[in-house]
């Protein structure tokens, strides 16, 4: 019975592989090489900076405020009185008419000498 069990599974397997349609098999893949590092190589140089950015705009000026009210006109002031006209002065006395004098006579000749220059 051993070999019966055995005739009918191999019979089976045989049966339902002659339905099936082949299956294609990729080939596998080829296995991932991996690199040992070796020493560290020389540094890269340096990138290059970025350029800085723009200024921004400068804020608009402010409006100008409106002007203010013009003050009112003062009062006028009062008109001051006119002065008093002073007194008009007395007239004098008339004087008394002087002494009648003499005759004259005529009168002698002067003759004025100046004084001489002191010598050096």
């Amino acid at each position: 019975m051993k070999y019966a069990a055995a005739f009918s599974i191999a019979f089976a397997a045989l049966t339902l592989s002659a339905c099936q349609r082949e299956v294609v098999v990729a080939p596998a893949p080829a296995p991932a090489v991996i690199a040992v590092p070796g020493p560290a190589g020389a540094t890269g140089a340096t990138g290059s900076t970025g350029s800085t950015g723009s200024t921004g705009s400068t804020g608009s000026t402010g409006s100008t405020g409106t002007m203010g009210a013009t003050g009112s006109t003062g009062d006028t002031g009062a008109t001051g009185s006119t002065g008093s006209t002073g007194s008009t002065g007395a007239t004098g006395s008339t004087g008394d008419t002087g002494a009648t004098g003499q005759r004259g006579r005529t009168g002698d000749t002067v003759i004025l000498v100046p004084p001489a220059t002191p010598a050096r």
